[in-house]
């Protein structure tokens, strides 16, 4: 069995413009999703318009669909494909595949063509998903992998708020109007991407991942030349202590079956009960807000985007905060804490919400209270699936429980709210946020008592290399 003292060594490392390098590089994939999905939900009306697309109201909602349904299969298809062909591979082609998308979006003609770079740019998000997580995991010092983690995931919503921005801005008569502005937001998301794309490409491959395809020398060349900027800005490091043992290859899709669902099941049920709540959650909240700010509330449709910006600032603001605690008070507590918290603050909502006690702005600050704890939530669940399962199977993981949960959450959750504000009771929708908050309630008191201490531990750790698999 070969061992090797590289994970340690990455772990030792004084935080450095390389991993400031590394997180920048590589957490704009949540940047873009934050984009797209509030672009299409602010300029959904605009497309309905005869001189843009014309598009009816039924087929804004199946592109948002298609979006979805993309990223589901980009997860599980790419997944794979990272764990196999590598991390860096794959952050690449999956980041063209989105800018392709997003490009090609800003020129489509009518609705089929429309729909089809939506599902396009959900592939390339999907992808993201998987490829990015895996590597951040792998590259970033196991005292502070929590924070940053939660950090970047909590990023979407600095996309979410230059979708908002950018809609506003160029929707607008005085710059570009409807007909040509939505086109054009389209277009500055596929620009953005290309500009990240050449700064991806000085990311190199994880030395974890190299070194479990056999590929020792490079990744020592890697561990090497990260060790030498350190110790130009901060002086010699301290000495590594022991070594681990090298995973293997990846295993067959039956295997990874069978090793979530048997030696890995307590973890699995943690994992699906987190990423199913939060999805619903968000997803739930997050894609009819703005019926409710319309139709309960009286907002203009032109000024729904408005409120946007401090629900977007509170959920930034959330992982940011409270990520640091997540390394230092310890993974399970937080958890529980954000879970627990964000669900009761819903609940508290909807209860306000239906004794009719909120206008349009206290609505909004209340979901913006909610939701600073509920992101920190949401991007502890990505944390969890990328850090409890081994290297050998990492990506697949994260993509299996990202789609089961996106496709559970993800389409049930607009779907049962959008049926209860149809119906124009307060107290219809205010059960939908009591349904939301008892599944948070129920993910963080699962994780409290069946969750896995993962905080500033080495990946080596806290999932060892599967057994009859390592090099």
């Amino acid at each position: 069995m070969t061992r090797t003292d590289l994970p340690n060594r990455l772990d030792r490392l004084p935080w450095s413009p390389w991993h400031t390098r590394v997180a920048v590089a590589l957490g704009v994939a949540w940047v873009l999703d934050g984009l797209e999905v509030t672009l299409v939900g602010s300029v959904g009306g605009v497309l309905e318009r005869g001189d843009t697309l014309a598009l009816s109201a039924a087929q804004v909602g199946w592109s948002g669909s298609l979006y979805i349904a993309g990223a589901v299969l980009g997860a599980l298809a790419f997944g794979r494909m990272t764990d196999r062909l590598g991390r860096r591979r794959l952050f690449l082609i999956t980041l063209a595949i989105y800018m392709a998308g997003s490009l090609a979006t800003a020129f489509a003609p009518g609705f089929a063509f429309f729909a089809a770079c939506r599902f396009v740019t959900g592939l390339g998000i999907g992808g993201e998903y998987a490829a990015i997580n895996s590597a951040i995991d792998e590259l970033i010092p196991a005292r502070v992998r929590g924070r940053v983690n939660l950090a970047i995931n909590g990023s979407f919503w600095l996309g979410a708020a230059l979708g908002a921005g950018l809609s506003l801005v160029l929707l607008d008569a005085r710059v570009l109007g409807p007909v040509w502005g939505w086109r054009a937001a389209f277009l500055a998301g596929g620009v953005m991407a290309a500009a990240i794309l050449l700064v991806r490409r000085h990311v190199p491959e994880s030395p974890r991942w190299l070194a479990a395809h056999g590929r020792l020398d490079e990744a020592r060349r890697i561990v090497l030349a990260v060790e030498a900027e350190a110790v130009r800005r901060h002086g010699a490091l301290p000495s590594v202590a022991g070594t681990s043992p090298v995973a293997g290859r990846s295993p067959t899709l039956l295997q990874v079956a069978r090793i979530l669902l048997r030696d890995y099941r307590r973890r699995s049920a943690v994992a699906l009960g987190m990423m199913v709540a939060q999805a619903f959650f968000y997803n739930a909240i997050f894609f009819t807000y703005s019926l409710v700010l319309t139709r309960f509330h009286g907002v203009a449709e032109g000024r729904v985007g408005l409120y946007v910006f401090p629900f977007a600032l509170a959920n930034v603001l959330g992982p940011l905060l409270l990520g640091p605690l997540f390394d230092l008070v310890g993974r399970r507590r937080m958890i529980a804490a954000t879970y627990v918290s964000a669900g009761l603050g819903l609940a508290l909502t909807g209860w306000a919400f239906a004794q009719g006690w909120l206008d349009a702005r206290s609505q909004a600050w209340c979901w913006s209270a909610v939701f600073f704890l509920a992101s920190a939530a949401a991007s502890s669940a990505y944390l969890t699936v990328s850090e409890v399962f081994p290297l050998e199977m990492r990506a697949v993981a994260i993509a299996v429980f990202y789609a089961v949960g996106t496709g559970l959450g993800g389409f049930a959750g607009p779907a049962l709210f959008g049926e209860l504000i149809g119906t124009g009771s307060h107290a219809a929708v205010a059960a939908g946020y009591a349904v939301a908050a008892a599944m948070m309630v129920a993910a963080g008191l699962g994780a409290l008592r069946h969750g896995v201490d993962a905080e500033r531990k080495s990946l080596e750790d806290i999932a060892p290399p599967l057994p009859g698999n390592r090099s």
